[in-house]
């Protein structure tokens, strides 16, 4: 995929995105001319062998790793030109993250974790918003709890509604459910999914795992750090069937 992307209903893009680790003997080749839009309002899953780039790619285009060349948007802001500050800047308003170990602060209650980016902005958000992440959440009877109050679950149902509080344009996810048993795996994604259809975000997942994907619009598959096919309406079925084929 080279083509040019139009941007305008795009959260976030590539464009012939190149990552390389190391040098000479020892330069691992992570991205190779990646280029790929995500549409405001969907549910995009990134799934590929181990070392396959889906990390890389996430993590370049959420501005937490830079590119050796090309280029990564969020919305139309160019990430490469933004200094250390301003790069920080827009991850606090415009990016939200779901991380598989949820980073919680222990001794904040749920409440306040769920508006930390805020806080830390300055910002005392949209409280009306707020109040419906957490009601849909299921955490409105927890929000005075702190971390090892709650289960792991609820834990993570805090840092989804954490990335969600300032209605970021965009939220990566890394693995978000990888810690969880299956049936709060398939709470918190469910919740992911509503969100998208019914709050109108936009959520990119790096996920191994063929049922997870399953909850997602469309699926990328990445090999040898570049997308090699992509499945819009995935099913646990159709996802491992393409997985095999992958070699993971």
């Amino acid at each position: 995929m080279t083509e040019t992307i139009v941007s305008s209903t795009l959260a976030a893009r590539a464009e012939t995105a190149i990552k390389i680790y190391g040098h000479g003997d020892t330069e691992v080749h992570a991205l190779r001319g990646v280029t790929v839009g995500f549409e405001r309002g969907q549910f995009t899953a990134i799934m590929g062998p181990s070392g396959s780039g889906k990390s890389t790619l996430m993590h370049c285009m959420a501005g937490l790793d830079r590119l050796t060349s090309g280029e990564t948007y969020i919305g139309d802001t160019t990430l490469s030109q933004l200094s250390d500050k301003n790069l920080t800047l827009l991850r606090r308003e415009k990016v939200g993250f779901i991380f598989q170990s949820y980073n919680l602060i222990p001794t904040l209650t749920a409440k306040e974790n769920i508006t930390l980016p805020l806080d830390l902005a300055g910002s005392d958000g949209d409280q009306a918003w707020i109040d419906e992440v957490i009601t849909t959440t299921g955490l409105g009877d927890r929000v005075s709890h702190r971390p090892n109050e709650l289960s792991g679950g609820q834990q993570q149902r805090v840092a989804v509604a954490r990335a969600l509080a300032s209605r970021p344009e965009i939220i990566f996810g890394d693995e978000p459910t990888g810690n969880l048993d299956s049936r709060t795996s398939a709470e918190i994604l469910d919740f992911m999914r509503r969100a998208v259809r019914e709050l109108g975000q936009t959520i990119v997942m790096v996920t191994h795992d063929p049922v997870s994907a399953s909850y997602s619009d469309r699926v990328l598959f990445l090999t040898d750090g570049q997308i090699v096919d992509e499945m819009s309406n995935p099913t646990p079925e159709t996802v491992f069937d393409k997985m095999k084929t992958l070699g993971d």
